[in-house]
């Protein structure tokens, strides 16, 4: 079952994904060398305090952190500690999410940690950020979940290949519905499997949150002793970004950026959703 939503909920749902654009900004502002990913932990969860939030990952299945911190080869789920020291060079993922009035947002940038980054690994970001719009400019009313999936494989697809000779597409996570829950159905793949079929219609209500996340190597991945580390199989480094989004009457609302999505859809030709609370 699809959970789909009211106007108002949606607008419950953006105030939820105005604290996570905060709780991002806040936080790769802090991704400097010499930082520890328990510090960006603590800043996400003052953020969400301030704004009279909760968190939606603390907890979750038993996870130990307000937000995911997962660095160079870790896919997704890294768990921040004190004993994870940022260094030049590295780049890191940033998954938060909230809950406000019992309505959620969950989205994840990958950010730069000081300077000095090869061509390969800045052209990574660019390329999973770039395919993440692409897939939100894919969600349309009458159109099917697999036009998502295939715009951002096919967006991937058309990009030089890097030195490893190909993008990997991690196959074993993808975006999900989100809504009264985090993890809702459908699953959204990042690319297209033939066997699934087309998936749901696209229709107003509908909220997903998608999020592709790309290698430098393998579409292979595993998970560490600890039950949530996710890891390249051949230590290739990877990206992820991720954005909520509601689709209205009146197109996409990207939950968690903060002008609604409004600059990068234009440069699709798509425009974004009025904002509710604007």
């Amino acid at each position: 079952m699809v959970e789909l939503k009211t106007p108002e909920q949606i607008a419950s749902m953006r105030a939820a994904g105005l604290v996570v654009a905060e709780m991002h900004r806040r936080c790769s502002e802090a991704a400097v060398p010499g930082a520890t990913t328990k510090e960006l932990d603590e800043i996400a969860a003052r953020v969400l305090a301030d704004h009279g939030a909760k968190p939606n990952f603390l907890g979750y299945g038993g996870f130990p952190g307000n937000i995911c911190t997962s660095v160079n080869e870790v896919v997704v789920h890294g768990i921040p500690t004190e004993n994870r020291v940022l260094a030049a060079g590295d780049i890191l993922s940033i998954d938060a999410g909230a809950i406000v009035d019992g309505w959620h947002a969950d989205a994840a940038v990958t950010v730069f940690v000081g300077q000095g980054h090869p061509a390969e690994v800045t052209e990574l970001s660019r390329v999973t950020e770039e395919s993440l719009w692409a897939g939100i400019a894919a969600m349309r009313k009458g159109g099917r979940l697999v036009d998502i999936s295939r715009a951002i494989e096919g967006y991937v697809r058309r990009q030089p290949r890097p030195a490893a000779g190909r993008y990997g597409i991690i196959e074993d996570y993808g975006g999900h519905g989100i809504g009264s829950q985090m993890h809702m159905d459908p699953h959204l793949l990042n690319y297209v499997d033939r066997r699934r079929g087309r998936g749901p219609k696209l229709v107003p209500g509908m909220c997903l949150a998608i999020e592709p996340m790309l290698s430098l190597g393998t579409s292979k991945t595993h998970v560490l002793s600890d039950d949530w580390t996710v890891k390249t199989n051949d230590g290739s480094w990877s990206a992820h970004w991720e954005h909520s989004v509601a689709l209205t009457e009146a197109g996409p609302l990207v939950l968690t950026a903060p002008d609604g999505g409004r600059e990068r859809l234009a440069r699709l030709g798509v425009t974004a959703a009025p904002d509710p609370l604007a």
